[in-house]
């Protein structure tokens, strides 16, 4: 297994930079974030510019990463593939079709993004819908030799407060989606995190999924039970800050509840031993280049005890 992170967390600096700075730290692999250059998103970079990516460009990345002895685990472009405005719904096909085909051009076999959610439907309604935007996505994916994997974050209040914003948070979901796509290179982006404060058994879930994890996010969650007492399971409600429920917080892995070691160990007996990618979104670690990166170190010292 090999600890990799997620370039988002580092928007200001280029590839090179983070090549760098993960090669001398240890690091075996990187997930490449590639959102649009007009994307207003939080936690999101460019650090690969799908809509100019050229074969040349393809060839510089693979010799970079070649002489750093790094790896790229998957290209990542996480955005709401079932918008309620049908107009930004396409842009989001458009450009996560681009991303698809700068991870054929590197030789990347995996994509992440979100199937999303459109409020206005019912739960029923939304997988059905969904289903059929996937399949067609996941064909595109497979004739350019990638696998899609969609991450299980629900982004709560992400279009509608009060609603996810991802129909993929759940084994519930998972189990609807895999019915209404039913393709080899479709899978998920294993985030336990998201798990925890959801009250989801994340061991279980990889037993029962395990099949379907073609890669996983490490990410820890921390409890903070004055939240829980002030604001109870559904958060803040008279001023609610998007994705921070006041009663739950990501941290860097080791600093949270999940059991690393056990979820590890139990990835590996059923058949996962690839790629484990820090997730940062710790804002105890944030504010400046050299906290995010001591955070970075942090989960890398953390999972290191557990991964030969």
């Amino acid at each position: 297994m090999k600890i990799g992170f997620l370039t988002a967390c580092l928007p200001s600096l280029s590839l090179e930079e983070i090549v760098r700075f993960a090669s001398k730290s240890g690091f075996k692999a990187l997930e490449l974030a590639a959102w649009p250059s007009d994307s207003s998103r939080d936690y999101q970079a460019r650090q690969i510019e799908a809509e100019k990516f050229s074969k040349d460009d393809a060839e510089r990345v693979k010799e970079l990463f070649a002489k750093n002895n790094l790896e790229i685990s998957a290209m990542a472009y996480y955005d709401n593939n079932f918008h309620p405005d049908t107009k930004q719904r396409e842009f989001f096909h458009n450009h996560l079709r681009k991303v698809i085909d700068v991870a054929s051009m590197l030789n990347v076999k995996l994509v992440g993004t979100f199937v999303g959610g459109n409020p206005d439907l019912t739960p029923k309604e939304n997988i059905k819908a969904i289903g059929r935007i996937f399949n067609e996505l996941v064909k595109y994916a497979a004739d350019r030799n990638v696998c899609l994997m969609i991450e299980n974050c629900p982004m709560e209040n992400w279009v509608k407060f009060g609603l996810p914003g991802n129909y993929a948070y759940s084994p519930e979901l998972w189990l609807a989606l895999f019915n209404e796509i039913q393709a080899d290179n479709f899978g998920l982006n294993f985030d336990p995190s998201h798990l925890l404060w959801l009250g989801i058994d994340y061991l279980k879930a990889v037993k029962d999924f395990a099949p379907k994890i073609f890669h996983a996010h490490a990410k820890d969650t921390e409890i903070l039970h004055e939240g829980i007492y002030q604001f109870g399971i559904y958060g803040k409600q008279i001023d609610p800050i998007p994705w921070k429920s006041g009663w739950w917080r990501y941290r860097i892995p080791g600093l949270g509840k999940i059991d690393w070691k056990s979820l590890i160990s139990t990835l590996q007996e059923n058949g996962y031993d690839k790629y484990l990618s820090i997730e940062h979104e710790d804002p105890v670690w944030e504010g400046n280049i050299e906290k995010i990166k001591y955070g970075l170190k942090l989960g890398l010292k953390h999972l290191s005890q557990y991964v030969i």
